[in-house]
């Protein structure tokens, strides 16, 4: 933040630093590497009196000071200049704190300079053991300046107690000092090894050329050992943390580690082993394959030692943002642009926040990432989100991808990048308005309470079944809408008939064909095992049917109707209706009501993950939508779902996940899928209010669902009320999963803070230990404004209020209450009439049945507060 960064759009930062260090860093090793060969080459050639080696060595050191000296030199400057220009405040750090180191291996580098140029100039002009002297002295002088450079650059890496202390000889010898230098030292005799192969090849004489290739290889053969015990003392020598960034949470270097480095070594061997037992077969393509190779593993393994320091410049000292660590919450509280001297403006207006954006994100991300370019363009890594999707991004960074820092920054800021993204990225700025539906007339079914014998009341379990749509991609949720019904005979004392009567239902006409609009029965089987006919479902049910007899709760059930809300005229409706008939054996018509069966397709993941509506504009999940979910799932987890979408054989999450709303037992060693998915999203959605829920759950106003719109609206109690916020939501659902011992669970879990502590963070299972009514009501008096159920569950699926019937253990709650969700009185855009259809048929009113003392059932009237279902708040 102190100082500005050289800004290239296309090209990365750390791609302009790589393309200077990898070159120059192969040079450095093969000067230190090349010193040892000469000297000892030109010793063998007068050991052995073959003045051919003698002139070997004479022209290969040419050929070794002009790369060594002047490109290594000019590459060498470039270093500092690159990185001075990129990574200022590192750069900074580095010379300050380690000037001494930095002094002491300049006299070794001219030492080396004195000494190459002797070496050369003088050859053959000088006796033999001054020369070699001369010889030696270079090869001293470059190992020792490998040996300097050793101990700060792997500083950066591994501090240990320099963070503490900031002295010299702490960073120096730090932890990784002595194995990174072996493994260096091995890495130099290779390079220079495997050049004298190049070299030796245009020796003319056949008998010297072949000596002089066998000697090559053993002098990348013999190091090679030394690389291999090295490399592994290095890697146990690593911390903890960098260990796990190098081995398992990077994105690249797991990979890099596990195949690429075995394989190249393999490879080597092999081709090694050729130019040994055939020296006259050696060509220039397998010579130049050989050099490929060797730059390879230097590389990969400068890409190793990057990676491990990841999301720092300095482990734990500096972020890859070059925010010293110390100052992170501070940058977090103000802004960044209270610290950043060299931008102008200080705070974010509608005005300024594209400039601003840019500005911070050249800060913040083109150490990484280039526009466009060759690594990580951010055109390509961002473009499965939205503006919105990319603010979210930006707030969860770090969190849980922790090769990544997090974004320094307020929420203005991160406002600001997500827009300059968005826009570069022709995206647009704003959520798309929702379809807002208007009022559907429903046309109530005769009733009149001086002449019904019979009041039958229908009801959805759920006040809104949300599920997915498109099939072809994956299932999120299969289809199914469950329909309760309680028939009672009026009187003095009603009765619950379920015998010797026999209830039907019938979906409107236009919801009746939801296989022409979903793909679902093209993959029933895969799916559920089943072969469902179309337009069937889960309980082998239709949308034309008879109840059939629930004994437990003295009731009738139609089990998992396959409801779509797409309508043959192709509007979007998620409240299809149902009309529910009671009719005695002979046929006789004794009651018919109506049920509004709530269902929804409009799931909030493409206001992230990008794409239009499937349907209508309204609703379902779209092509674009859903493959942009299934690549971030593949890269995120390395698992190969687009793959089975083209092989025809689109995921169910549920068949990895476990869920007890699907019985599914998926794959033990994996979260659940309701912990799962809010497990990982509240990494990433931390706003404290329901605007969280209401972004992915189509809850609120601002959708054309509309499904949160029961009596707890009117009175301000929102989803956090009962679930709580999103980070008590999913820590409630990742205890239950870490106490079945599943690690994932305190990796999802390390960044969530409730608003209370997290020990009082009661664990639950989705779908079964729900909110508990009594965790607010008591039913003697209203409950506080502020209640909340929030770690009030429900013991048992059989406690939650669907399943719960009232003091007599005859009348299901939601029978006179309504739907969860959806209690009465429920209002939304829909109308009145269709929230609340069996209190406006039985009293005229929207309100739970039975209130104002007009309790439907009963034919004598009842008084306001006495109740035999449950004690009546005295207002």
């Amino acid at each position: 933040m102190e100082y500005p960064v050289w800004w290239l759009p296309s090209i990365s930062g750390g791609l302009i630093i790589a393309c200077m260090a990898v070159f120059h860093v192969f040079i450095a090793h093969f000067a230190v590497g090349g010193g040892f060969f000469l000297v000892l080459t030109e010793r063998k050639g007068y050991t052995e009196n073959n003045p051919e080696i003698v002139k070997y060595v004479k022209r290969h050191t040419k050929f070794f000071l002009l790369l060594t000296m002047v490109a290594g030199g000019m590459t060498g400057v470039g270093i500092w200049f690159t990185i001075g220009l990129l990574s200022p405040a590192a750069t900074s750090i580095l010379v300050h704190d380690f000037a001494f180191g930095w002094a002491t291996e300049w006299v070794f580098f001219l030492g080396e300079i004195v000494a190459l140029l002797i070496y050369h100039y003088r050859f053959g002009k000088m006796s033999r053991r001054d020369h070699q002297i001369v010889g030696w002295f270079y090869a001293l002088f470059a190992f020792l300046s490998l040996f300097v450079v050793n101990g700060i650059i792997t500083m950066m890496l591994t501090p240990g107690e320099w963070l503490e202390t900031r002295s010299f000889w702490d960073g120096f010898w730090n932890p990784t000092f002595w194995p990174s230098l072996g493994l260096r030292f091995a890495i130099c005799l290779m390079l220079a090894g495997l050049f004298a192969l190049v070299t030796a090849y245009r020796i003319q004489d056949s008998k010297t050329r072949e000596q002089m290739i066998r000697y090559a290889v053993r002098f990348v053969a013999l190091p090679f050992a030394l690389l291999v015990v090295t490399a592994v003392w290095y890697i146990m020598a690593l911390p903890e943390a960098q260990y796990s960034m190098v081995l398992v949470k990077s994105a690249q270097t797991p990979q890099l580690v596990k195949i690429f480095l075995p394989l190249s070594a393999i490879l080597l061997l092999g081709v090694l082993a050729f130019a040994y037992v055939t020296p006259q077969a050696v060509r220039p393509a397998l010579l130049g394959l050989l050099l490929v190779i060797g730059i390879g593993q230097i590389g990969t393994f400068e890409w190793i030692r990057e990676a491990g320091r990841r999301p720092y410049l300095i482990y734990g000292y500096m972020w890859s943002s070059s925010v010293p660590v110390t100052q992170t919450e501070a940058v977090r509280e103000k802004g960044m642009l209270a610290f950043a001297k060299w931008i102008n403006a200080k705070e974010v207006t509608a005005e300024n926040e594209l400039e601003v954006g840019e500005a911070l994100y050249r800060a913040q991300c083109s150490p990484c990432h280039g526009l466009t370019g060759p690594m990580y363009p951010i055109t390509k890594t961002a473009a499965g989100l939205t503006r919105y999707g990319l603010a979210t991004q930006l707030n969860g960074q770090g969190k849980l991808r922790q090769f990544m820092p997090p974004f320094l920054g307020n929420e203005a800021e991160r406002n600001a990048v997500s827009a300059y993204l968005a826009t570069i990225m022709n995206k647009p700025l704003e959520k798309a308005a929702a379809t807002i539906p208007t009022e559907k007339e429903v046309k109530l079914p005769a009733y009149s309470s001086e002449d019904a014998e019979y009041i039958l009341l229908a009801w959805a379990t759920e006040g809104m079944h949300t599920i997915s749509d498109n099939y072809d991609k994956f299932t999120m949720q299969l289809p199914g809408s469950t329909i309760r019904a309680q028939l009672f005979l009026r009187g003095d004392v009603p009765e619950i008939i379920t015998e010797d009567v026999t209830l039907t239902y019938r979906i409107e006409n236009s919801f009746s064909t939801p296989s022409r609009h979903v793909s679902f029965w093209n993959y029933a089987k895969q799916l559920t095992g089943k072969d469902l006919p179309p337009d069937t479902g889960l309980c082998e049910t239709n949308l034309i049917g008879t109840f059939t007899v629930d004994e437990e709760n003295r009731a009738f059930e139609a089990c998992s109707l396959p409801v779509f809300p797409y309508s043959n005229n192709g509007n979007v409706n998620p409240y299809p209706l149902l009309t529910v008939e009671a009719r005695t054996p002979d046929g006789k018509l004794l009651a018919t009501t109506r049920v509004a069966v709530p269902i929804s397709t409009e799931w909030g993941c493409r206001n992230c993950h990008d794409g239009e509506w499937r349907v209508d504009n309204t609703a379902g999940i779209s092509n674009k939508t859903a493959d942009n979910i299934l690549a971030t799932h593949d890269k995120i987890n390395r698992t190969k779902l687009q793959e089975r979408v083209q092989k025809g054989m689109p995921p169910k999450c549920q068949s990895c996940h476990e869920s007890p709303r699907t019985g599914d037992a998926g794959k033990p060693e994996l979260l659940g899928f309701s912990a799962a998915i809010h497990g990982w999203h509240a990494n990433y959605l931390t706003d404290n209010t329901d605007a969280t829920c209401n972004s992915c759950h189509p809850a609120s106003a601002e959708t054309n669902t509309q499904g949160m719109r029961g009596l707890h609206v009117d009175r301000d109690i929102t989803c956090i009320n009962c679930h709580g916020t999103m980070e008590e939501h999913a820590l409630s659902l990742l205890k239950a999963e870490q106490a079945k011992g599943k690690p994932r669970a305190a990796f999802l879990m390390a960044n969530l803070t409730p608003r209370s502590s997290t020990d009082e963070v009661m664990p639950r299972q989705a779908w079964v230990n729900e909110p508990d009514c009594s965790g607010c009501h008591d039913f003697e008096e209203s409950p506080d404004f502020d209640a909340s159920a929030v770690n009030s569950w429900a013991e048992e699926s059989q406690g939650l209020f669907k399943n719960r019937k009232d003091e007599l253990d005859a009348v299901m709650c939601q029978a006179c209450h309504g739907a969860t969700h959806a209690l009465y009185p429920a209002e939304n855009d829909y109308g009145e009439v269709l929230n609340n259809i069996a209190p406006m048929q039985y009293q005229k009113f929207a309100a739970p049945l039975g209130s104002e003392g007009g309790c439907v059932c009963h034919t004598e009237e009842m008084s306001v507060y006495d109740s035999a279902h449950h004690p009546i708040i005295e207002k």
